[in-house]
């Protein structure tokens, strides 16, 4: 912890008597006074607070610059409105996934806002360097990033901007904001629900974030919860559901390589894609409801009904949405059918789950 960076909201987490750990060399809030689970059925209910000033910002500028990324990651960014976001990943020459990250078509002309993992901040600047030499980018280190989720988070933000009122799910656009000032704001995130991803000047992200705080519906929420939110959304976590030996069309995430890309090609990792798309992968990953009470863990092997090993669970807690243990993995393609049994090895016994399609919960996105 001591070797950590800071997000300029530390001191405040601090106060709040939160639990930090080291999160991606970060000093990151794991949970609140209220714990984990009361958390989580917070943002379910009413409105999360997180701080991902973590996450990696970045801002690129050139000639024709939706189709320079485009040599870059498998989205369909030029058909792209102004202000829309898509999901994408940086890939590596065998169709392995380096990172997955957000990007953005902002209102100024030719220009690209992407949000990076905080695990890939400096590898994914020097790679987007590397392959796109022409451009101008900047990690904008001097903003940080607040994330608002739940159901109430629109009635909650309205208070300050008029953002609610203007953006639809996967869009963003720049706001004056009550108590922050210039932001950048997304109707995203990471937990199912409808939410949105703030930009914030690093100036003003304690002020902001303590006027959420103030505001009825909102509790602040740690890694903890978020990893379970996500998880039962369906959402990867990269280092985990996803690196570089894994590609999209295993991942099971092939509707975010554009329609157009998938026939063009044209960006790195093209080819192995392309051979997975036509010809099929040998594995996949799958959402898990394991039978019983007991958790599956990342690491557990996954065995057929003759107690084969065909695959390993990737990510795996408890839900509290669906009140019973959940889990992700990759599995033999034979056997990622919905319904497909499965067993489990947990601490030394075999336990019987069954393939389910994701989400676990039903995601909540406001789509106008």
């Amino acid at each position: 912890m001591s070797q950590s960076k800071r997000t300029p909201l530390y001191d405040l987490h601090v106060s709040l008597g939160a639990k930090m750990v080291d999160f991606a060399g970060y000093a990151m809030p794991v949970q609140y006074p209220a714990g984990i689970l009361k958390e989580h059925r917070h943002t379910r209910a009413a409105a999360g607070l997180f701080d991902i000033s973590h996450m990696g910002q970045v801002w690129l500028e050139g000639k024709n610059a939706l189709r320079q990324i485009e040599t870059l990651m498998p989205g369909d960014f030029q058909e792209m409105a102004s202000g829309q976001i898509r999901y994408s990943f940086l890939l590596n020459e065998q169709g392995g996934v380096i990172d997955d990250l957000m990007v953005t078509r902002p209102v100024e002309a030719e220009s690209v806002y992407i949000v990076i993992n905080a695990s890939g901040r400096e590898e994914d600047f020097a790679h987007m360097r590397k392959h796109l030499p022409q451009m101008q980018m900047r990690m904008m280190d001097e903003r940080a990033m607040l994330a608002l989720q739940g159901p109430e988070a629109a009635k909650v933000l309205a208070r300050f901007c008029d953002a609610p009122s203007k953006l639809k799910f996967m869009y963003g656009s720049h706001f004056n904001v009550a108590e922050a000032g210039p932001c950048f704001i997304s109707r995203s995130g990471y937990t199912g629900e409808d939410g949105f991803e703030i930009s914030v000047p690093n100036a003003t992200v304690e002020k902001f974030m303590r006027a959420l705080l103030a505001q009825a519906e909102v509790a602040p929420v740690g890694l903890g919860a978020r990893d379970s939110l996500r998880l039962e959304a369906g959402f990867c976590l990269y280092g985990h559901d996803l690196d570089p030996v894994t590609t999209p069309v295993e991942a099971n995430l092939v509707w975010a390589i554009g329609k157009r890309r998938r026939r063009e090609g044209g960006f790195v990792g093209a080819g192995n894609v392309q051979k997975q798309l036509e010809q099929g992968v040998i594995r996949k990953r799958v959402g898990i409801k394991p039978e019983g009470r007991a958790l599956a863990r990342e690491h557990t092997a996954i065995n057929d009904e003759r107690g084969q090993r065909i695959g390993d669970v990737t990510s795996g807690g408890f839900g509290p949405s669906v009140d019973g243990p959940v889990c992700m993995g990759y599995v033999e393609t034979r056997f990622a059918a919905p319904g497909t049994r499965l067993f489990l090895s947990v601490r030394g016994n075999s336990l019987p789950a069954v393939v389910t399609t994701l989400p676990f919960v039903p995601h909540r996105y406001w789509k106008g």
